[in-house]
C-alpha cells in the first residue's frame, strides 16, 4: 500500500473518529454571571472530559433571573431556545406554564445511574411543579446575616452568640453606628432588592405568613405577618439608619470594614471569605426566625431541560446529571455558598468534607435547611409584574417617602388587582 493511500484512509479514519467523539452539542444557558460565571465554566470543562462525545456550547449568560426569563420566552418565538438553562427557583413556573420546561420524570426512573448520585429530596422538590419533576436544585441557599466580628465585639456584642431576634439585630446596629463618634460605620444593610422579593418573602414567611392564601385567590402577606416584616422593614431604615442603597454598593463597604452586618443570601460566602481575606474574621448568622411556625425561602436555581428534540434530550440530561451530581455540587459550592444538590460530597473528605471543616461559613445554611420553604412564584400571567410593583412599594418605605402600614395597604391592593381572575 503506498504512503498516499495510507495516509487517505488515516486521514478517512480520524475524520470517523472525530465525528464520533463529538456525537452531540448542545447550547446552555445561565444568568447572574458574579455567581454562575466562574463554576458554570468549570463544569462544563469537567463535563467535556468526562463526555468527550458531547459538547457543550455556553451561550453569553444573562443579567439575572428576570432576564433570562424574558430572554428565553422572546427564544421559544423564534425557535432559539437553549438545550438546558438555569433558571431562579421562583421562575420555572412560568417556564412550565408557558410550555418551555421540559419534564425529566422519565430519564429519572429510566436511568439506574440517578440513585446513585445522592441527590437530595429537597433538591428534588424544588423542581416540581404541579406534581412533575421539571428541574433539579442546582445551587439552593438562604438568607443569612454576614458580620464583621471585630466591630460586632467592640461595639459589646459576642460575636460566638450572634443575637437571633431582630430587637437584638437592631440594637446591634445601632451600637456599632455609633463606635469612634459615630459617622465612620454602618451598622446594617438588607438586601430588600434581592430579584423575585426574596428578602421581602424571607421577612414575610420567617413571621409566619404567606405571600397568598393556598388557593392562590387572595393577598395574604397583609396579614399579621406581612405587618411584622414591614414593621422589621420600617425600624431597619428609621432605627438602625439603614442606608437606601443596593447590594452592589453595599458589599465593597462591608468588604472594607465600613459596615458592620449584611444580610443577603448565602451564595455569597465565599466571595466575602475571599475578597475580606485577614483584614477581619468574617461571621455568619442565621436569618432571625420569629415565628414557631416560621419559614424561610429557599433561594438558588434550577436547572431545567428545554430542547424537546429527543437525541439532544439524552445529551442534556447527562449534563443536568453532572452539574448536579458529586463533581458539579463540589464545584457550586466551593466557589459561592450554595448548599450542594446531593449529599454525597460532604460525606468525602476530597470533595466537600474537609472543606465544610475548614469552612464553618459554609454549614450555616445547611443548619438552616430543616427551616426552608419554596421561593414563591406568583400565578398568571402578571407574575413577574407582581414582584417589580412589590418591589417599588418597598423603596417608598427604605426611602422614607411613604407611611409602612400604608404601603403594605396600597402593595396588597396593587398586587390583587394583577392576580389571575
Amino acid at each position: 500500500m503506498s504512503k498516499r493511500m495510507r495516509a487517505a484512509l488515516a486521514a478517512v479514519a480520524l475524520g470517523v473518529w472525530t465525528a464520533g467523539a463529538v456525537a452531540q452539542q448542545i447550547d446552555v444557558q445561565y444568568p447572574a454571571p458574579g455567581l454562575f460565571k466562574e463554576p458554570i465554566e468549570k463544569i462544563v470543562e469537567e463535563f467535556q472530559k468526562a463526555h468527550p462525545g458531547i459538547k457543550v456550547n455556553l451561550l453569553g449568560p444573562q443579567q439575572d433571573y428576570e432576564q433570562i426569563v424574558q430572554h428565553n420566552l422572546r427564544a421559544a418565538i423564534t425557535n432559539t431556545l437553549p438545550d438546558v438553562a438555569i433558571h431562579g427557583m421562583n421562575r420555572q413556573r412560568i417556564m412550565v406554564e408557558r410550555g418551555i420546561a421540559q419534564p425529566i420524570d422519565e430519564f429519572i426512573r429510566q436511568d439506574p445511574e440517578f440513585a446513585k448520585l445522592g441527590i437530595t429530596e429537597k433538591s428534588r422538590s424544588v423542581g416540581l411543579v404541579n406534581g412533575r419533576q421539571y428541574g433539579i436544585g442546582l445551587a439552593m441557599s438562604t438568607p443569612v446575616i454576614y458580620y464583621n466580628a471585630d466591630l460586632v465585639k467592640r461595639a459589646g456584642g459576642d460575636p460566638d452568640n450572634f443575637p437571633s431576634t431582630w430587637d437584638g439585630v437592631i440594637d446591634l446596629a445601632k451600637r456599632i453606628e455609633a463606635l469612634d463618634g459615630g459617622g465612620k460605620y454602618r451598622g446594617m444593610f438588607l438586601s430588600w432588592q434581592i430579584t423575585g422579593n426574596w428578602m421581602w418573602q424571607a421577612l414575610v414567611f420567617s413571621h409566619g405568613g404567606t405571600m397568598l392564601t393556598s388557593d392562590e385567590k387572595k393577598v395574604a402577606f397583609d396579614g399579621p405577618a406581612g405587618q411584622k416584616a414591614m414593621n422589621v422593614l420600617a425600624r431597619l431604615v428609621n432605627e438602625a439608619n439603614m442606608p437606601n442603597s443596593t447590594f452592589a454598593a453595599e458589599a465593597p463597604n462591608f468588604i472594607a470594614g465600613r459596615l458592620g452586618m449584611l444580610s443577603d443570601s448565602s451564595a455569597q460566602i465565599s466571595r466575602f471569605n475571599r475578597e475580606v481575606g485577614s483584614a477581619f474574621p468574617v461571621k455568619v448568622a442565621k436569618f432571625p426566625i420569629s415565628a414557631p411556625e416560621g419559614r424561610v425561602p429557599t433561594g438558588g436555581a434550577v436547572i431545567l431541560m428545554l430542547t424537546k428534540d429527543r437525541a439532544k434530550q439524552k445529551a442534556a440530561w447527562e449534563f443536568v446529571k453532572f452539574a448536579t451530581g458529586p463533581k458539579g455540587a463540589t464545584i457550586i459550592v466551593k466557589s459561592t455558598g450554595y448548599v450542594p444538590a446531593t449529599d454525597l460530597p460532604a460525606r468525602d473528605p476530597a470533595m466537600l468534607g474537609e472543606f465544610y471543616k475548614s469552612s464553618p461559613n459554609h454549614r450555616v445554611p445547611l443548619d438552616l435547611l430543616p427551616f426552608v420553604s419554596a421561593w414563591y412564584a406568583f400565578p398568571g400571567e402578571n407574575g413577574v409584574k407582581i414582584t417589580d410593583v412589590i418591589k417599588d412599594h418597598l423603596q417608598t418605605v427604605v426611602a422614607k417617602s411613604a407611611k409602612p402600614d400604608e404601603v403594605l395597604k396600597r402593595m396588597a391592593a396593587d398586587t390583587a388587582a394583577l392576580l389571575p381572575k
